[in-house]
This record gives C-alpha cells, structure tokens and sequence, in this order.
C-alpha cells in the first residue's frame, strides 16, 4: 500500500527516532572489535542500563533445549552481552525458570532477571513468588510483572484489596525486586488504564511493524466488536509520559512475520523497527545458538530507521497481517 505518511504518523515517528538517536544509542565506532561493550537504554526513570536485547525463556526456550544445552545457550547470550534474562513462573508449568536456576546461580552479579505472575491475590503472588526464588536458585529478582491483563476484569482483580498488586508494591518496598511491571498481549486498553493509574516501573507489550500504529495508519477492523491492537498508540504514550521501562516483545510474531514475498520481512528489518521505537529493550526468543549470534550481530550494528523508512515498512505488512495476528494474540501465552 502506497500512500504518503501523514502528518500526524510524521510526527511520532520523528520524535520516537529522535529520541532514540539522542538518548539511546551508545557511540559506534567504525571498526569497532566484537569485545566492546553490548549498547544498552535506561530502564525508564529507573535509571538502570539494560542490554538491547532480551534472552525470552519461553516456548522458544524450554522446547528448543534441553536442560543442558539450555544452559549453553543462556551462558552463550550472557557472554555475548544480553544479560537481561525474560522467565515466568508459569512458563512450562515452572520448567523455563528451572532451566534458568543453575546457570541464574552460577552468574547472578551479571545480569538482569525477570520472572512474572499469574496469580491475582496477594498471597498467591507472594507464594508464586517463593516457588521462582526456589526454581531460580536466587534471594532476589531485579524485575516482577504482573504477568498478562488483557480485560477490564481481570484488571479489576489487580487492583483490588488484598490483590497481586499489593504484593508488588510489598515486595519492592522490602527490596526483594528491583522494579514492578505489568505485561498484556491482546487488548491494550486494560493496559493503558493499568500503568496510568498505578505505579509500576516497567511495561511490556507487543511491538512489532504489522501491528505497531495501525490505529494511526487509519485502520478499521472489519466485524463488530474486532479488536483493534494498536499497544504502540494507545499504551507506548502513557508509557513515556511516566518515563516507564518499555519492553518490546512479539517483535518477529513468532516467526510468523519472517519469510519472502509482500507480506513477511527478514528479521533485522523487523528488530529495527522495534528498535527505531522509543523502547529500552527488545526480548526475543532464540531458539539456537547461531540465532543468539546473529541476534547479538544485529544488536550491536543497529541504526535506527527514518520515520519513512517505519512507516513504509508498516504499510506494507499491516493491511494483509492485522486482523489475522489480533486472533492468534487473543488466544497466545507466549511472549516472543
């Protein structure tokens, strides 16, 4: 689809590039050996240096190795650079924070670890809680999310007295977590309500260029009732205007954006896009030892996107992708 930017998508993508060119981005030196520093963002007002990619153990993780080669690769992404490590507690039914927990207590001064939690009253977190640290093999985790709202109810159950978010606000009172965070996949509205009106640190959420801005690209769904995934319009302002630790996630759909032909796009163009937002960290999976090279390759050779370049690459795959990614989310507990 041809057709030129407009003034309002214009805008937010200048000032997205800008602020990632200005803020983000360390220093490239041409001919720079592969032993130099891995670039990192702050964390939002966190002001906490986390790597630009993120190792996810999920699916791609705890399906693709075993437990030994499952450590390989943690210890391969670790040695590399990408030190922010991305479990949940349900991941597995614990299996990907049970993998994690060897090379987690081997290599805890090095890096960034985050779990989540499906529970919603306080004392299921704060049990959930206890069952990562013990899975994990660590006193401590730098980053917790309340793991997945996607209704207003199941906000509601949140917020409530004596809910999960009690136990967050508690446990990074006590120390025992850096940062609070919230995570969502489907609908971005519970989201966007979530983090305006409570206090977390960090928010994570899809981005990627077939689902990222669609609303501010004009787009209808087609049925009643269809829900329109717009995370980048709706939740990425509230996000900077709280100066939030923003997380990407679903950057390659499950590979389901990879491939050749009008509709799909090789891999680097879409870590750039989410890269070119104004995001602290992009978590990916990577599912093998070359991709967990290539991926930090990507990483450390990253220049941003022109707005034009974003919004080119977003008309293209948008229209076909849309409705048909805004299905498999609903239904989707992964997060890679």
């Amino acid at each position: 689809m041809n057709r030129q930017i407009t003034r309002r998508r214009a805008l937010t993508l200048t000032a997205a590039v800008a602020s990632v060119t200005a803020v983000n981005l360390p220093a490239q030196t041409p001919g720079a050996k592969k032993s130099a520093p891995f670039p990192t963002r702050k964390l939002g007002r966190t002001g906490i240096d986390v790597p630009l990619l993120g190792f996810g153990c999920g699916t791609s993780f705890f399906n693709a190795y075993t437990a030994e080669s499952g450590a390989a690769a943690l210890h391969q992404a670790i040695d590399l650079g990408i030190t922010y490590i991305d479990t949940a507690n349900s991941y597995g039914n614990g299996k990907s924070e049970t993998m994690c927990g060897p090379v987690v207590e081997k290599r805890r001064s090095e890096i960034f670890l985050i779990t989540k939690l499906k529970e919603r009253t306080a004392d299921g977190a704060m049990r959930q809680f206890e069952q990562s640290l013990k899975r994990l093999r660590t006193d401590r985790v730098d980053l917790v999310h309340v793991h997945r709202v996607d209704t207003d109810e199941d906000l509601a159950k949140i917020e409530a007295k004596g809910g999960v978010l009690e136990a967050l606000y508690k446990l990074r009172e006590q120390k025992a977590v850096r940062c609070i965070g919230i995570t969502a996949h489907a609908d971005p509205a519970p989201l966007a309500k979530a983090i305006d009106r409570n206090d977390f640190d960090c928010v994570q959420f899809p981005l990627n260029a077939a689902l990222s801005g669609i609303s501010l690209a004009g787009f209808k769904p087609p049925h009643p009732g269809e829900r329109t995934y717009c995370f980048e319009s709706v939740v990425l302002p509230i996000a900077l205007r709280k100066k939030m630790g923003i997380l990407a996630m679903k950057v390659f759909v499950q590979g389901k954006l990879l491939g050749q032909g009008p509709t799909k796009a090789d891999p680097e163009t879409l870590l750039r896009y989410a890269l070119s937002l104004p995001v602290s960290c992009a978590v990916l999976g990577m599912s093998t030892p070359a991709i967990i090279a290539q991926d930090a390759a990507w990483a450390r050779s990253f220049t941003p996107m022109t707005p034009e370049e974003m919004q080119a690459l977003s008309d293209r795959l948008a229209p076909v992708n849309k409705v048909v990614f805004d299905r498999f989310f609903a239904h989707h507990s992964d997060f890679c």
